[in-house]
């Protein structure tokens, strides 16, 4: 997948244009690089679009544990927003991240994140009954 049709898929995904799905992926990716180890980070960076690896970049070995709250939240500050977008962006782009990755590189990802977050990058499908 490359740069134009992620950010393509995260702003179909939450429903926002291309400028604003840019400046979540960014956020989203920034807070993901810091709630996993530097090892996952640079791993992760050699599988996205190289306009997104920058997001990933981490100088510490080291993961800083955020709940959901506090990951929505720096996702949110990051991109400018305190309203529900935080929510609907991240969950786009984990959506789109979690498609870009290969097994195995998911397996490494969701090892590193708490269960909380893991579920953005399983969003419940919204139906009316069967």
């Amino acid at each position: 997948m490359n740069y134009a049709e992620f950010l393509e898929a995260v702003g179909k995904r939450a429903g926002m244009p291309a400028a604003e799905a840019a400046t979540f992926v960014g956020a989203t990716l920034t807070t993901l690089a810091e709630g996993v180890s530097g090892g996952e980070a640079r791993h992760l960076a050699t599988r996205v679009p190289e306009e997104l690896r920058g997001y990933l970049h981490k100088d510490v070995d080291f993961a800083e544990r955020l709940d959901l709250v506090e990951f929505l939240n720096e996702v949110g500050v990051r991109a400018g927003t305190d309203d529900e977008r935080p929510t609907e962006g991240a969950r786009a782009v984990l959506t789109t991240l979690r498609e870009a990755l290969s097994p195995g590189d998911l397996d490494s990802l969701e090892a590193e994140l708490p269960r909380d977050i893991r579920q953005l990058l399983h969003p419940v499908a919204r139906g009316v009954g069967p």
